[in-house]
């Protein structure tokens, strides 16, 4: 759906980079056809000889003309942004405004637009570089189906993409673009306890990693709840239980479910 497109990609961080790449990688749409910026121009050299793509500094010349604006600046900057361009009358031509800020709800997105531009809320995470990612999306008042399959298309290629209902997006930020950080405290600590047991550090790291991803594959793929995974590793007696009980000692459950929560609280904050 997005072959003949023009797609600007406003903010070309971290996220920014990765669905440039993704969409290049994927074949969806070619580098002639996809465009970028960035704050500072000797940013934009950098990312336009990494991406093989035009990066500039105006946000409102690289959006003129194109059908998709995926807008990855950062919060507090991004209502500012969408103004520029309204102001400019780039919206006029009701382009597809794709928004990753977390906590800028649809409404306040919307009122930057004005008028009837389609829009939808996303919220990627990091390990989209890798095509590992997980990306929740929820549409605004004038964004139909087919727009939305047309961001499917996006982000399909960085990994998985599901629809929600706005009012859980704070929470989806708390959880999934938040919960990468939490997962490698998790490994570091892994293989922290590898390293006090006598492995060379770097074995560690990747036994650790190795366990993460694959226990992650393993509720992924069979669909089974984590806690029926977990007992099956759990046998009477065994190494296991006797691990996971000193974790119920320091409240592991507890600490990480307060993160998502704090991280969730946050996010709505930043709005």
């Amino acid at each position: 759906m997005l072959e003949g497109k023009k797609v600007a990609v406003l903010g070309v961080g971290t996220m920014g980079r990765a669905l440039g790449l993704g969409l290049l990688r994927s074949g969806k749409i070619g580098a002639g056809s996809l465009a970028g910026t960035v704050r500072h121009p000797e940013r934009a050299a950098r990312a336009s000889e990494a991406l093989g793509i035009e990066v500039g500094t105006d946000n409102v010349a690289a959006a003129r003309g194109a059908d998709v604006l995926l807008v990855c600046t950062k919060p507090h900057v991004t209502l500012g942004v969408l103004a520029e361009l309204a102001e400019a009358g780039v919206l006029e031509s009701d382009p597809l405004v794709i928004s990753i800020a977390a906590g800028l709800n649809l409404v306040r997105l919307q009122e930057a637009c004005g008028g009837d531009t389609p829009l939808v809320r996303a919220m990627p995470n990091t390990p989209c570089l890798i095509g590992e990612g997980m990306t929740v999306l929820s549409a605004g008042q004038h964004t139909d189906d087919e727009h939305l399959r047309a961001v499917e298309g996006i982000f399909e290629p960085l990994g998985r993409v599901l629809r929600i209902d706005e009012e859980h997006m704070n929470t989806v930020t708390g959880l999934s673009a938040s919960g990468p950080a939490f997962v490698y405290v998790i490994i570091e600590s892994l293989a922290e306890g590898g390293v006090m047991m006598g492995l060379p550090r770097r074995t560690a790291t990747e036994l650790a990693a190795q366990a993460v991803q694959g226990a992650a594959r393993m509720v992924l793929e069979t669909g089974r709840h984590p806690a029926e995974l977990k007992d099956e590793v759990t046998t009477p007696a065994g190494c296991t239980i006797s691990a996971l009980l000193a974790l119920e000692d320091g409240r592991l459950r507890s600490v990480l479910a307060r993160g998502v929560e704090a991280a969730a609280r946050a996010a709505a904050e930043l709005g």
